[in-house]
């Protein structure tokens, strides 16, 4: 793995082997919850209505396991779904840096959906096998949606990869940009994730033509909150309303 940078993570702070059973659950429950709300934010703004939808749906796939993990994480320690979604701090949330980045034109969108599918692809699997059955469950189900996520964001892949020069250039560009958020991935708990992985993101550049960026530097630090400042922006955005009416209930 290459050399990961935490900025400005003071000294003795948990890293995320460390973490345990429930930051991990969490991580997984803030990494579906701050991508539905990306994806939301093409609800009407998509470049055509069937990507509108499909965007919607995906997202709110995501939303549904997230919910699923805080009620389950909730049961234990007497917390509703909401205090976990809208009462915490960006420094509380366990999230990758990938998920909260800027959607950016339609193929940064592309390109982090895929990256993130490839993860799921091996997360999902992994823990149908737990020997905790709520989670068995949710990750049983999940991986079905993460099938579905991954052709669509593989197709979308291999159409601007293989398309025309500006969606090509676009594509890369796009790979360039958040290829440095892709080793956080593998962190902890997912480190025997990467080769499967890599794989998959192989075989679709090749075939759409796109280069690997060489770029040795990597970006961590969200699975113990320290985030980039778009993470801010978007809780200040998702949580205002209980933010200002503390204790609302729908």
């Amino acid at each position: 793995m290459t050399e990961s940078v935490v900025s400005g993570a003071p000294q003795g702070m948990p890293v995320p082997e460390t973490i345990g059973k429930r930051g991990w659950l969490l991580a997984h429950a803030d990494d579906n919850l701050i991508l539905a709300h990306r994806l939301g934010e093409w609800i009407s703004k998509a470049p055509e209505l069937e990507l509108d939808i499909a965007l919607g749906n995906i997202g709110l796939d995501h939303l549904g396991v997230a919910r699923s993990l805080y009620q389950h994480l909730g049961e234990e320690e007497g917390k509703s779904e909401d205090e976990y979604a809208m009462g915490r701090t960006d420094r509380e949330f366990r999230n990758m840096l990938l998920v909260e980045q800027p959607n950016g034109d339609f193929a940064h969108t592309v390109v982090r959906q895929f990256f993130f599918d490839c993860y799921q692809l091996q997360l999902w699997p992994d823990l149908a096998g737990s020997e905790d059955e709520v989670v068995a469950g949710i990750a049983t189900r999940a991986n079905k949606e993460a099938a579905y996520h991954y052709r669509f964001s593989h197709g979308w892949m291999l159409r601007l990869g293989d398309g025309t020069d500006e969606s090509h250039d676009r594509a890369q560009v796009a790979l360039d940009d958040l290829w440095r958020f892709t080793d956080e991935m593998f962190e902890g708990e997912a480190s025997g994730y990467r080769q499967a992985w890599e794989a998959l993101v192989g075989e679709m550049l090749a075939e759409a033509g796109l280069s690997r960026p060489e770029d040795p530097y990597q970006k961590t630090g969200g699975r113990i909150g320290y985030h980039t400042e778009h993470l801010g922006y978007l809780l200040a955005e998702m949580q205002w309303m209980q933010r200002t009416f503390p204790g609302l209930e729908w």
